[in-house]
């Protein structure tokens, strides 16, 4: 792909080079060749990158101006300046990225009986797919994977090795299930006997729902609704070991990190970050835009949400609150313990 064709497709202005430079790849500046792009976002990377052998450089507007005079011609390192260096470089690295031919179904795989499978679509060595199961078009599904029956499986989707995708669970387009990520499972909801202290499991037979370009990491798990769905919102990333239950709502474009665990019945609303190993219990709400540092935790029936708060605030200790108001507390008690200490 050429350096023209990327800012076409991406923006931003080239501000030296020519736009039919030839790129193959991404890579950090002291490592490039010379069919490589690389970036920088400030005046110090910019002068690492423009000394390097990269092919092109995608640089914060303003900071080609750390080139030498001698570097202007047809023949000089392409750069290009945008606000965004990282995000366009992300970007490209996507549209760089070679994608393996589709390899059609490999003779080990098993195929059960009424299965829909679109154009260009790859099943890998010893994968299942039950019946009545629906695939897109150049979607990957790969060794050992098991597609359960009634799943239903967008276009240009990726199944990385023995992820399980349970009965009746839908992916939208370009989803991405890393391995051994496990879809659609039963919800933890038992219901106990006073008479016994027997416990009997509360109907888990709802769906699973998981929106457009949405990515889950390695052995995480997303159970299904218990009587309705659970569904994670389009563009939302999920870290690899993260639990969500059932019933939950994850809206759009939300980030949860590892170790976090989502109790049934929570919401988690458009744009908010959790942080790791943060936990929130069942029939909690965390607002749009929320941001739960590591360790947070959200107790079950409660609503925590940016009201009355600067943007970007961190919620921080459990219950959450302002990261500042915590501070301050710990600060109080260590003054408190301190003064007890000398009596």
């Amino acid at each position: 792909m050429t350096l023209g064709e990327l800012v076409e497709v991406l923006g931003g202005v080239l501000v030296q080079g020519s736009p039919e430079i030839m790129l193959a790849g991404v890579a950090t500046s002291a490592a490039a060749n010379g069919l490589d792009l690389v970036f920088a976002e400030d005046d110090e990377s910019a002068r690492e990158a423009l000394a390097g052998a990269a092919a092109a450089v995608v640089l914060k507007s303003g900071c080609a101006e750390a080139r030498s005079p001698g570097q202007a011609g047809p023949q000089a390192m392409g750069i290009v300046e945008t606000g965004t260096p990282r995000l366009w470089f992300a970007r490209a690295a996507h549209l760089l990225k070679s994608e393996p031919s589709p390899a059609g179904v490999h003779s080990t795989a098993v195929i059960g009986t009424l299965v829909e499978i679109g154009e260009d679509v790859t099943i890998g060595p010893c994968a299942v797919i039950g019946e009545c199961a629906s695939i897109g078009a150049g979607t990957r599904v790969d060794a050992g994977a098991i597609i359960g029956p009634y799943v239903r499986i967008g276009e240009n989707c990726h199944i990385y090795p023995r992820a399980v995708l349970y009965r009746g669970t839908s992916l939208g387009n370009r989803v991405i299930v890393h391995a051994g990520a496990v879809l659609g499972a039963d919800g933890f909801g038992y219901v106990r006997d006073p008479a016994t202290g027997a416990y009997t499991q509360f109907p888990q037979q709802g769906t699973l729902v998981i929106e457009d370009d949405v990515e889950i990491g390695a052995n995480s798990t997303i159970d299904r609704g218990a009587l309705r769905q659970t569904k994670i919102g389009r563009g939302t990333k999920i870290d690899n070991l993260v639990h969500i239950g059932h019933n939950c709502e994850i809206g759009e474009d939300v980030i949860l990190v590892s170790l976090t665990g989502i109790s049934g019945s929570s919401t988690v609303g458009k744009g908010a970050v959790i942080a790791g190993q943060v936990g929130i219990g069942d029939h909690a709400h965390v607002g749009p835009g929320v941001i739960l540092g590591g360790q947070a935790g959200v107790l079950s029936g409660k609503t925590v949400s940016n009201e009355g708060l600067r943007p970007g605030t961190v919620l921080w200790g459990t219950p959450a609150r302002p990261l500042k108001q915590v501070l301050r507390e710990i600060a109080i008690v260590a003054r408190l313990a301190k003064k007890q200490g000398t009596k």
